[in-house]
């Protein structure tokens, strides 16, 4: 127990001393090269993050970085539940004044890229904060695809444990010899991608400052921006580069690496997942179009906007281009179906995940086939390999929970004051990392400054159980979990 304790601490010390080096660039560019005053916030991050990475790194000195399952599953919700508190720290300094409540929700929000803000006027605040605010959704975004693929298959959450990856087998189908290499790959994708988005956005009109922090937070998912007007403050190009690019970050990032692998890009079904997510978004698409030809006033843009919100929503990124909810009862609707669903496992995306709708429909098929026919073998496959009992059982459980999640959520809400449109839709929100909500208060005009303080504090809970799948963060309260 006690050398799972040293290993952790000195992960979680390197993790402080990273961001205590992040943050002592920001301070030297608030200081030397912008003069925007938030240099004393990034100080007092650096000096209390620096002092508890030291104290952890010396107390983890020695060990070798080896974690087991309950290693790991306390090494997750320490890292995500901690780091929040380190990083809220700029943003409650002068410079912006959030008060502490304020500063950790937008934080906890950039972090698990949900995308929720409770601070306006953006386009006043200090620079080096809007360059803070992006990096925690694009340090966030990464951390999310270690999770998904290094973490959550281990611990057989909610079905994670069929993307098990190839590379810790024998199978002469490893995607990647070793997981160093793997994370190397995956990490040098992350930001080739990022830097083609920067590009894209440069090349339709965005300034230099705005397209890398717009880049920042489009790939990661997040959804931050520097206006706020969000998206729809820039051009109509730069809208179809960030539909292009929301997409690419809600991709399984394997993905990328099985399309070019001689075995894995061949095996049946490979993509089943992809091809899942781009049939919802060109039938919510479509949804969203029909609503906008039906809605008052009729908008020549009516294409682009039903994409780029369908996406936008779709894969928890939030951005906001036009109000859809202008555009009558149908488009709130699949507004808010939208925000439950996600993206893919393994993305940068929340939500529920395609493939959890996808398993839970062919479980459905098999189990009514069986009924109807007691003596045939039906059996179930998702993207090429065979689903077992438990698999399904596990996928149940998860859903079971995150719609007891979301109404619990929601209930707590309301009694916090909130009315019932805004209630539901921030807890739905919340669970799925979207971002907006539906109404006047956090709809894709408002923003979250208005909440009570303890709907906030819920808010963030939600945010991290979203995050963390759920059932990470309930391991710990097992007695089992404690004797392995």
């Amino acid at each position: 127990m006690m050398t799972h304790i040293r290993n952790v601490a000195l992960i979680w010390g390197v993790l402080c001393l990273g961001l205590a080096a992040l943050a002592f660039l920001h301070m030297l560019a608030s200081h030397i090269m912008v003069h925007d005053g938030a240099g004393e916030g990034f100080g007092a991050c650096v000096l209390i993050s620096g002092f508890i990475g030291g104290v952890l790194t010396l107390v983890g000195l020695g060990e070798r970085a080896h974690l087991g399952f309950r290693g790991a599953v306390i090494l997750t919700l320490g890292a995500w539940f901690g780091l929040p508190l380190l990083m809220a720290i700029p943003l409650h300094e002068d410079a912006v004044g959030l008060s502490i409540t304020d500063a950790i929700i937008e934080t906890v929000s950039g972090l698990t890229t949900t995308g929720s803000t409770v601070i306006s006027n953006l386009e006043a605040q200090p620079p080096t904060l809007l360059v803070w605010r992006a990096l925690l959704q694009w340090i966030g975004g990464i951390g999310i695809i270690g999770l998904s693929i290094a973490v959550l298959p281990l611990l057989r959450s909610g079905g994670m444990q069929l993307f098990h990856l190839e590379s810790s087998d024998r199978s002469p189908e490893k995607l990647i010899a070793r997981p160093g290499h793997l994370a190397g790959v995956i990490a040098g994708l992350y930001l080739g991608l990022t830097c083609l988005c920067a590009l894209g956005y440069v090349f339709t009109g965005m300034d230099g400052f705005d397209a890398i922090l717009h880049a920042l937070t489009t790939v990661s998912t997040g959804g931050y921006s520097t206006t706020d007007q969000s998206m729809g403050g820039f051009s109509a190009g730069a809208q179809w580069v960030a539909i292009i690019f929301m997409l690419a970050g809600a991709i399984p990032f394997l993905a990328y690496v099985r399309a070019v692998s001689r075995h894995e890009g061949r095996r049946p079904g490979a993509f089943e997942e992809i091809v899942g997510l781009l049939v919802i978004v060109l039938l919510a698409s479509t949804l969203l179009f029909a609503a906008e030809l039906g809605g008052p006033p009729e908008h020549p843009d009516a294409v682009r906007l039903a994409v780029f919100n369908t996406v936008s929503v779709l894969t928890t990124t939030g951005y906001a281009a036009g109000d859809y909810q202008l555009w009558g009862p149908l488009a709130m609707a699949t507004i808010f179906m939208l925000t439950f669903l996600g993206g893919c496992a393994g993305s940068t995306a929340g939500g529920f995940k395609v493939f959890r709708i996808q398993i839970m429909l062919k479980s459905t098929w098999a189990s009514l086939q069986a009924a109807s026919s007691p003596h045939a073998i039906t059996v179930a496959h998702h993207a090429g390999r065979r689903l077992t009992a438990a698999d399904s059982a596990s996928v149940a459980l998860f859903a079971g929970l995150y719609v007891a999640s979301f109404a619990l959520g929601a209930v707590a809400l309301s009694a916090f004051g909130l009315d019932f449109l805004t209630a539901v839709t921030a807890s739905a929100t919340a669970i799925a990392n979207v971002g907006p909500g539906l109404g006047d208060v956090i709809g894709p005009a408002g923003n979250f400054s208005t909440l009570p303080d303890p709907a906030k504090w819920l808010l963030c809970l939600q945010m991290l159980l979203g995050r963390l799948e759920i059932l990470v963060a309930l391991y710990v309260f097992t007695p089992r979990f404690w004797m392995r």
